[in-house]
């Protein structure tokens, strides 16, 4: 008989004894858990028989495995028990073939190779092997199982890899999806195995998809496309822009230091003067002058014109400022004019020696004097005839914006922005 199938067959029942008996009958051995009989119980005057049937309904279920099941009935007396019965026959199972197979995933995503994985469970009651063979309409994909065949036992459960491979990736564009089947067969070695394969045998055919992606996606080349028109733009709107302001803003601050002497000073002569106002002292020959808070002496036709100097009289002075910036950032460092005094400032350094690149700005107190791009020097200096007046607690004032770091005579990049500027000019009491 087949699992999953009904079946039945009779068993006589005689009594031999001079008494009548009851008889009490049970299924015993591998056939019990799926074999009943009907009726279980029968009573039998002495000489008389009969027929009872039994009911046999093994389950489709791989525990109940092909062959041949001994079959037995245990006939127990009630009156005379050591007298039981146990008469047996045979049942013969027949095979059936029940595969179970899932891919996981049935879709996946990668830019030239994906894995796959085939779980297997024979829930047949006979062993089974499996061979395993792809399906494409087309030839674009590579396929490779892990093993190639395999071995079931009934009730065994296994799991196959599979690795897909596409022959070249796709570049740019949308995601190109390959269709594909996997089929999970029965396969025999011999003559007779081959005949049953072709009879009944298992045979599995599953469907899946490998979607290969593009390695540049579209938005990469966006993204790409931006950038480079932002960098067309800088290179010809915003450098040259930042370069001629600079320029200019360092050109209306500058002026050329005249030599002692020459034709571009007024007032200068034979004579020397210093002068502690903002007014102006003409001179016609030789004398002497006085402007504001302090004096002048004119030895010539010109004049001598004061303002910056510092009342009193004074020192020559100098202050450092000493900048370090990290890449993208800023950085301010200050001098502060000491108290009671001020600062005539006629000279400025400023020292660019890695070459960074960005932007320095200096001020005197409020006064924003220059902005500098720092591609444009490595060693830049101003100076100025007329002293530009710090008063007390007031501040010079260098702000650095670091856009690279530059290479140094060294050769090797710099990690950091650095500049100096350097100050210098009459330090004196404000009284």
């Amino acid at each position: 008989m087949t699992p999953g199938a009904i079946a039945t067959t009779t068993l006589t029942v005689r009594n031999d004894s001079d008494i009548v008996e009851a008889y009490g009958l049970e299924v015993v051995g591998d056939c019990a858990p799926w074999a009943t009989v009907e009726p279980a119980r029968v009573s039998l005057y002495p000489g008389t028989s009969e027929t009872v049937t039994i009911r046999l309904e093994p389950p489709r279920s791989p525990e109940i495995r092909a062959g041949e099941v001994p079959l037995a009935v245990r006939v127990l007396p009630t009156e005379h028990p050591e007298a039981v019965r146990v008469p047996e026959t045979t049942v013969h199972i027949e095979e059936f073939r029940q595969l179970r197979a899932e891919l996981a995933p049935r879709r996946r995503r990668g830019w030239l190779r994906g894995r796959y994985r085939l779980a297997l469970r024979n829930e047949g009651n006979c062993p089974v092997r499996l061979g395993f063979t792809p399906g494409q309409p087309g030839e674009e994909l590579a396929f490779a199982f892990r093993p190639a065949t395999r071995q079931l036992e009934p009730g065994e459960s296994v799991e196959v890899g599979l690795r897909v491979r596409t022959g070249k990736p796709v570049w740019f564009g949308s995601p190109v999806v390959w269709p594909f089947t996997v089929t999970a067969a029965e396969t025999g070695e011999d003559a007779e195995q081959r005949e049953r394969t072709e009879a009944g045998s298992v045979r599995t055919t599953l469907d899946a998809e490998f979607v290969q992606i593009p390695v540049f996606p579209k938005w990469l080349l966006a993204v790409l496309a931006a950038l480079l028109a932002l960098l067309l733009a800088w290179f010809t709107l915003v450098r040259p822009a930042v370069r001629s302001a600079a320029k200019e803003a360092a050109d209306e601050v500058v002026q050329p230091r005249p030599t002692p002497g020459s034709p571009d000073q007024p007032g200068q002569g034979t004579g020397g003067g210093t002068g502690g106002g903002t007014g102006t002292q003409p001179g016609t020959g030789p004398g002497t002058g006085t402007d504001g808070n302090g004096g002048s002496t004119g030895g010539g036709n010109g004049g001598d014109t004061g303002g910056g100097g510092a009342a009193g009289g004074g020192q020559q002075s100098s202050a450092t400022i000493d900048l370090q910036t990290a890449g993208g950032s800023d950085k301010t460092g200050t001098y502060t004019v000491p108290k009671g005094k001020v600062f005539g400032v006629t000279d400025i350094v400023v020292a660019n020696f890695q070459g960074d690149e960005g932007v320095l700005t200096f001020k005197f107190g409020e006064r924003k004097i220059t902005t500098i791009a720092l591609e444009t020097f490595r060693n830049q200096d101003y100076h100025w005839v007329t002293p530009i007046r710090i008063t007390e607690n007031d501040t010079v004032t260098a702000e650095v914006t670091c856009a690279k770091p530059g290479t140094p005579a060294t050769g090797r990049r710099a990690q950091e922005c650095h500049e100096v500027l350097n100050v210098s000019g009459v330090l004196s009491d404000t009284r």
